[in-house]
């Protein structure tokens, strides 16, 4: 089945999406995927990216696409799920500037729950805390879910354009799960990509919220990039990141500090990594079964901080701070971490925020950061950052 290229740029290709399709776009590239040839699940990533490569080969399909759950350990009941599409729309464009329609309004909901309280996510960051020395843990990630009601069907098209026309360079994605719900969001972090034996990564990690003035705004970046707290946290992923490519790769390039990177909300620590592959035969896939879950999703060692996480939040992640993704017939493709997102039935949001926890960190300002993570999926549904 050939790939087909659609004559539209990639915001046209993006205003295309309907709900049940697989979207995966920035302002320069777009990916939409639609019908389903085959659809290929796994509670082993491992084990589904030998899966779909065998069925890759064998069908003449140019590529799947998908999702991998954040719990991917021995104990997990959360398959990854790759659909084989019956048709493939890519656009590229030189201009990294959308133009998109204006946001369009959706319903206000008719209930929201936050899991937890606002003092339960700080109760929760100092057992954390508390909890790092007892388990001999570096860092562990504790989120937040904020469920929203509705009393008619979610206008998922609308949250995706919206999401897209708000974060230009972002990954806006959306991806059908088991079950029916869809997940959708606009992520910053892009896990890696793989083209021919190139490996690319950029992890983030140490956040900091963004502010309306552009001097305190300006400070804010600065007070990110000299925090000693938000330094160690991003040193945690990067030794991290770094050890999981090494079998992989026959030469890896990693910058010697971290760049001071933002989204519309957020500043961010980023340090961008490139690597040689030493096998051709290894995917994107393969790579991103490697590499997640990340410190900056999970924490580490990763065993104990799961663990940690699973006592703590009073919810299944699901496919939050999973990866989602593409990965075609030659092995090259993209996963980006899947955060700033929500999962959507036909009348509810769940929305998911997180932050990483050091033994410095402040139980104030850990809450305050998921507030200006929920900024993304919030401002997607004309909502302001009151609802969390």
């Amino acid at each position: 089945m050939p790939t087909r290229t659609a004559p539209a740029s990639p915001v046209e290709t993006t205003l295309r999406y309907r709900r049940g399709d697989f979207l995966f776009a920035t302002a320069r590239r777009a990916l939409l995927a639609q019908g389903a040839a085959a659809i290929l699940a796994d509670l082993d990533p491992r084990r589904l990216a030998r899966t779909v490569a065998a069925e890759l080969d064998r069908s003449g399909v140019p590529l799947a696409v998908g999702a991998l759950p954040f719990d991917t350990g021995p104990d997990t009941t959360v398959p990854g799920r790759l659909v084989l599409p019956r048709t493939v729309h890519r656009a590229q464009a030189e201009a990294e500037t959308p133009v998109l329609p204006p946001v369009e309004e959706l319903p206000a909901p008719v209930a929201t729950r936050r899991l937890p309280s606002a003092e339960g996510h700080r109760a929760n960051v100092r057992a954390a805390v508390a909890a790092l020395g007892e388990r001999g843990l570096r860092k562990a990630v504790l989120a937040r879910a904020l469920d929203l009601e509705f009393d008619a069907p979610i206008p998922v098209e609308r949250i995706v354009r919206n999401l897209a026309c708000g974060n230009p360079r972002h990954h806006t994605y959306a991806a059908e799960l088991p079950g029916g719900a869809t997940l959708v969001g606009a992520t910053p972090e892009l896990l890696l990509s793989r083209a021919g034996d190139s490996v690319f990564t950029t992890p983030h990690a140490g956040s900091m919220p963004r502010a309306a003035d552009p001097a305190a705004d300006r400070a804010s970046g600065e007070r990110l990039r000299s925090s000693a707290k938000d330094q160690e946290e991003h040193a945690v992923v990067v030794e991290y990141v770094v050890e999981a490519l090494r079998p992989f790769c026959r030469k890896l390039d990693v910058p010697g500090e971290p760049e001071l990177v933002s989204t519309p909300a957020i500043w961010h620590l980023r340090t961008a990594i490139t690597g040689e592959l030493v096998d051709r035969s290894v995917t994107a896939l393969d790579l991103a079964a490697a590499l997640h879950p990340t410190p900056a999703t999970c924490g580490t060692p990763t065993a104990g901080a799961r663990a940690l996480e699973k006592e703590l939040e009073p919810f299944d992640r699901g496919y939050y701070a999973g990866t989602v993704g593409w990965v075609d017939a030659a092995g090259d493709g993209e996963w980006a971490v899947a955060v700033r997102c929500a999962q959507v039935t036909q009348q509810s949001l769940r929305l998911y925020a997180g932050g990483g926890i050091v033994a410095a960190s402040d139980p104030e300002v850990e809450y305050q950061e998921t507030v200006a993570k929920f900024g993304t999926l919030l401002a997607a549904m004309g909502l302001d950052d009151r609802s969390a």
